[in-house]
């Protein structure tokens, strides 16, 4: 009995605790940790989210740039904190869903050791040719892989990455055969491709888009579930490819494990609250970034949704552990 009611105790003074604490938050800056490097598009993405998130809360929300080891250097500082609310993650798919099946090891969990929050927001992701190519889109590009099986060759960012996940999602579901070519810069890649040394690229529209303008490339497909307001006509890849489900691209917000509910739900709510003020989401659209937005239970279901959905495609893929 007397051990039941010191745990009871132990609980209640935990639980008055939280309570004290989420009724004072935010009590003085927030820290916002990412694996971007400064300047950098996804850089850009969270400080102009930051700025908004600080004017609702009242406080300062401060980015701070962890890059290194993809993205685990800022998933463990934030693993490691005090569940707060006064430390969050600026997170990519990179740590939470994606080294889940091609990391040997990791330092942390990527479910229990985080609250997820909100998404934030997700590039427009394209599959681009070269003009001369003979297909005008996947379905002509399919049609033309059965044909010539492991003649025509793709290029990604680099193995693992969601533009390869991509390529390889397509080819477990239309049973082609495209040799993946991995580079270490996108615009190295799209280069290829309009010089003709490669036919196909999987890529961001920002960097393609003055190349498609100026008829250097044309579109197959937007990986992304919705058409492109730039290029309403480009069928997606969802539309081309029955089953097909984009791979994970988003930059999302996250906690440590354990938040209090009363500091998650008024950090989310002003997260939401800033990225619905037009301004913000003009700003957003600006840096080539589609503003997302979800609840937390809706996000936590999307990570496990795309954890699920890579492992299928690293299995049919043979692809191994970068790490």
């Amino acid at each position: 009995m007397q051990c039941t009611a010191r745990v009871l105790i132990a609980l209640g003074t935990l639980l008055a605790a939280q309570i004290v604490c989420a009724q004072g938050f935010p009590a003085k800056p927030v820290r916002m940790v990412t694996e971007f490097v400064a300047g950098s598009g996804g850089d850009a993405l969270l400080r102009i989210v930051a700025a908004g998130m600080s004017t609702n809360l009242g406080q300062s929300v401060v980015i701070e740039n962890r890059a290194g080891a993809g993205g685990v250097v800022a998933a463990e500082a934030v693993a490691r904190s005090a569940p707060d609310g006064y430390t969050l993650f600026g997170a990519t798919p990179n740590t939470q869903v994606i080294r889940v099946h091609l990391a040997r090891s990791n330092p942390f969990d990527p479910v229990k050791d985080f609250t997820p929050i909100t998404t934030l927001g997700e590039p427009t992701i394209v599959v681009v040719a070269h003009p001369a190519f003979a297909a005008n889109n996947v379905k002509e590009l399919v049609d033309l892989a059965r044909r010539d099986p492991g003649k025509y060759s793709y290029a990604t960012s680099g193995i693992g990455s969601t533009h390869h996940l991509s390529g390889e999602q397509l080819k477990m579901l239309t049973g082609i055969n495209l040799v993946h070519v991995p580079y270490k810069a996108l615009n190295d890649a799209l280069r290829d491709v309009v010089s003709g040394t490669i036919p196909i690229a999987f890529n961001l529209s920002a960097p393609a888009a003055p190349m498609v303008k100026a008829g250097k490339l044309k579109v197959l497909a937007i990986v992304n579930p919705n058409r492109f307001a730039s290029w309403p006509e480009v069928m997606t890849m969802g539309e081309q490819v029955p089953g097909f489900e984009q791979a994970p691209s988003w930059t999302g917000l996250l906690g440590p494990a354990n938040l209090p509910a009363a500091v998650l739900r008024r950090i989310h709510d002003d997260t939401i609250k800033a990225m619905n003020d037009p301004e913000v989401k003009a700003k957003i659209n600006a840096a080539g970034f589609n503003a997302l937005g979800n609840t937390p239970e809706e996000f936590a279901a999307l990570i496990k949704r795309q954890t699920d959905l890579v492992g299928r495609i690293v299995k049919s893929a043979g692809i191994q552990p970068t790490e």
